[in-house]
């Protein structure tokens, strides 16, 4: 088994203030900043930054973010969580990521998506109506940008390519993932590209997830692709005791996916859906060991190589998500890590 990778992700999640009152964007960008390069100082492994267009996340150019990480750290992954590549180029989003790769010494592990949100098609001009093949032609273009020093491509949702070369070139491999809520045309694209998988698992039990590892591993196998690293990302939150965790989040849990129920129509978020989320489900919210144990039982169930924790959930305050990050880094991946030997 590859030894396990265990990393972050954060949506830039406009945090509360000390007057109790949103923190600016701004502020908020110069944080999550701070808390990535915490991370490294920290040895963790991964920080993933997702890109939205709403007034609740500050992280609309995960790129131009990653890169004031790059001069700040060292040695963490910098990527995204993810990329909306269906409403972006993806030779421009190919050129910055390349960019961002030459920069940080080989750091940049993009991870590309659809995204949970659709803000930014009527944002950029895209017809919601192409949701599909948005994505299946752009990542086809940037997987073959991935390889190919040239590249010839045609189809319907941009400008055809005859022997474009794009720069600046790689100067070595650049690890790409993909995410994948749940759909299993989704797991065999994968599969197809001869990419690496990214389950977003954010309700029910994770290892509910495993019959999309047996299929992507069937799927490899019929195609004669490599099996590659197949990755987890899921929310939580890490305090001294399970009590602390649970009332940290439980309110800033509450406002947020209050207000995306009434967005969706979703039933309103209850205390007891929540704790049954935390005690069986994907939330990952706990004392160090409790939240160890409960990402050894996901790695171990799925078979999967890494895990990331989406450790921002709402307006919880920054201070509390540097705590996180500090009991995260010090005591849970140790904790996993030694489980996994043991």
């Amino acid at each position: 088994m590859t030894p396990i990778s265990m990393g972050l992700d954060t949506f830039g999640d406009v945090t509360m203030g000390a007057d109790g009152r949103p923190k600016p964007m701004d502020q908020v960008l110069r944080d999550v900043v701070d808390e990535a390069a915490y991370a490294d100082a920290l040895g963790i492994d991964f920080i993933g930054l997702g890109e939205h267009h709403r007034d609740d996340f500050a992280i609309s150019a995960p790129e131009i973010v990653l890169a004031a990480i790059a001069g700040r750290t060292t040695r963490i992954k910098l990527g995204t969580a993810v990329t909306i590549l269906s409403t972006d180029d993806p030779v421009r989003v190919f050129q910055r990521f390349s960019t961002l790769h030459a920069v940080s010494g080989g750091r940049a592990e993009p991870i590309l998506g659809r995204g949970s949100f659709t803000e930014s098609y009527p944002l950029f001009g895209f017809d919601m109506q192409d949701y599909d093949q948005l994505f299946e032609e752009k990542l086809d273009i940037f997987a073959r940008l991935l390889r190919e020093k040239t590249v010839t491509w045609r189809g319907q949702t941009r400008a055809p390519l005859h022997g474009a070369t794009v720069y600046p070139p790689l100067g070595q491999p650049m690890t790409t993932w993909v995410g994948v809520g749940g759909s299993p045309e989704s797991v065999v694209r994968v599969a197809r590209q001869d990419l690496q998988l990214m389950l977003a698992i954010i309700g029910g039990d994770p290892l509910r997830f495993k019959p999309y590892v047996d299929l992507y591993h069937r799927a490899v196998d019929q195609l004669g692709t490599p099996a590659r690293d197949i990755g987890v990302h899921s929310p939580g939150l890490v305090a001294e005791t399970d009590d602390a965790a649970r009332e940290a989040l439980w309110p800033h849990y509450q406002a947020q996916f209050g207000r995306l129920g009434r967005e969706r129509g979703w039933p309103p978020v209850t205390r007891d859906r929540f704790l049954a989320e935390v005690e069986h489900g994907a939330l990952f919210v706990g004392s160090p060991e409790t939240v160890a144990r409960k990402i050894v039982r996901t790695v171990t169930g799925l078979g999967v190589q890494r895990f990331d924790l989406k450790y921002t959930t709402g307006p919880v305050p920054h201070a509390a998500n540097m705590a996180c990050l500090k009991l995260y880094g010090e005591r849970v991946i140790p904790m996993v890590r030694d489980m996994l030997a043991g």
